[in-house]
């Protein structure tokens, strides 16, 4: 909930923050940029840590850092200083975002896994949701810093709770422990150069010079990683992981329908507030219906988990995201937005968790947080290049159906092979800023974020059950040893 609160909150706050600090529309970006750079380099490292040294350990570690960022955004007295401290609080949060839910993977039986995952993801639905409403008033009362020092204590009462959480420990994932730094140095920069050149979408197009050198270089980035992973022993993504096709999809439809919702919201709130004119607690009294269908949403969609399986609840939910799309500008699109993006987070948050490999929740996690941080970024390039068009949003979000249709059919989860032991918004990630459109696309983007609210020219994250934990494996296997003591 803090992270989530954090990045919608910083949605109403940007307008402030650049007046204040005289920054430019590129550096107003680059205060939602760095963060997306940041936590979705070191997403998956963090939870690979987590595994090996702890959840807790990394959960109290990233509560306490971004604590001390958000201190010192508050007091920074320019822009770069708001940026590179965004940079930090991005580092904080990808430690303590996947040790969430590695600690419930732990922590909770397998009957009961996929009600906690199901609290989880309503909770941070109502912080991201309910953030441009918390955000107007905090800036309209308190100023742009206010955001970010409010952060401060809630993180605080985490850290102290932090010391008292008592789960089972992860088995090794590996001999010795050791962790390779060379695939997780190819992960982050191939990452960043892939948020990097989507973040320069609306300055530089999608064929422009600068935009083609980013995407390039991700990719020889990519290529690079693979073949280090798979001569690896010890890979920064284990085998089991990458193998199983659950997990895959679920990563997969994340980032397609976080990235159709995110670039859905970064039209509409320019619309709402550049063209129709409305004022941030405005603008964030529209939202509520979404924030009110997730919270709502998230039990329900439990339920029809329960009962129609992952696949059907996915599809059903993908297809809900690409039609509330489609109907922001008539203003009935928020709340089926939110029905259907709760729908997809908890289906696929619980295959993710529930389809873990024993001893791999962390790095696991880790690729969902990943998802949904790359997500946002793909939306907001795909928004900026097609004039941030209803149809094209739509199309995007249906592309999520196929992985969703590669989740399991069954009520539960299928079992993945037995693997020796070596082992989440908003949305649930913090959304990205309303950054406006790059110069020379100012009009064209005004335009085109009024096209998709339906504004006239002059208006302006789950619940299949989990296999086994490690705990509950040890358990079973004594209860088995002392079945055969008594049978001889």
């Amino acid at each position: 909930m803090l992270v989530a609160l954090d990045g919608t909150v910083l949605l109403m706050a940007q307008p402030s923050l650049r007046r204040d600090l005289g920054a430019s529309m590129a550096e107003v970006q680059w205060t939602s940029g760095a963060y997306l750079l940041s936590v979705a380099a070191f997403l998956v490292l963090a939870g690979r840590l987590g595994d090996r040294y702890g959840h807790t350990r990394l959960l109290f570690t990233g509560v306490l850092g971004f604590a001390a960022a958000s201190a010192g955004i508050a007091l920074a007295p320019g822009a770069g200083w708001v940026i590179a401290l965004r940079a930090a609080q991005g580092l904080f949060g990808a430690l303590l975002q996947p040790a969430t839910l590695a600690l419930l993977r732990l922590a909770y039986p397998p009957a009961r896994i996929g009600g906690a995952v199901a609290v989880r993801t309503a909770a941070i639905g109502l912080a991201a949701a309910a953030g441009p409403l918390l955000g107007g008033v905090l800036v309209e009362r308190f100023g742009w810093r206010a955001v970010f020092a409010a952060n401060v204590p809630a993180a605080l009462a985490i850290a102290a709770a932090a010391l008292f959480v008592r789960v089972p420990a992860p088995p090794p994932t590996e001999p010795g422990g050791r962790i390779r730094p060379g695939g997780a140095a190819l992960l982050a920069t191939a990452l960043a150069a892939l948020v990097h050149a989507l973040a320069g979408v609306p300055e530089h197009g999608w064929s422009g010079p600068r935009t083609l050198a980013a995407f390039a270089a991700a990719a020889a980035l990519a290529a690079l990683l693979v073949r280090s992973e798979r001569r690896s022993a010890q890979p920064l993504v284990p085998r089991p992981v990458a193998r199983s096709v659950p997990v895959t999809a679920s990563v997969a439809l994340l980032a397609l329908v976080s990235a159709a919702l995110f670039g859905a919201l970064f039209g509409a709130s320019f619309a709402l507030q550049d063209a129709a004119g409305l004022d941030p607690v405005a603008t964030g009294l529209r939202v509520l219906p979404m924030t009110a269908a997730m919270v709502l949403g998230a039990p329900v969609a439990g339920a029809l988990l329960r009962r129609f399986g992952a696949r059907g609840t996915a599809m059903a939910g993908t297809g809900l995201v690409a039609l509330g799309i489609t109907g922001l500008g008539p203003g009935w699109g928020f709340g089926v937005l939110g029905a259907g993006f709760a729908a997809v987070m908890v289906t696929a948050t619980g295959t993710v968790v529930g389809d873990a490999p024993a001893g791999h929740a962390g790095v696991v996690g880790g690729l969902k947080q990943t998802a949904m941080n790359v997500g946002p970024a793909l939306g907001i390039a795909v928004a900026a290049g097609t004039g941030a068009s209803p149809l094209a949003l739509a199309a995007l979000a249906a592309v999520g159906l196929l992985p969703a249709s590669r989740l399991p059919a069954s009520r539960l989860p299928a079992p993945l092979p037995s693997v020796p032991l070596p082992s989440a918004p908003l949305p649930p990630a913090p959304l990205p800023s309303a950054s406006r459109p790059a110069r020379g696309g100012g009009r064209a983007g005004r335009a085109a974020a009024r096209h998709l609210v339906g504004e006239g020219a002059g208006e302006r994250g789950e619940g299949g059950p989990a296999p086994d934990g490690p705990a509950d494996g040890e358990r079973r296997q004594g209860g088995d040893r002392h079945q055969a003591q008594r049978s001889g």
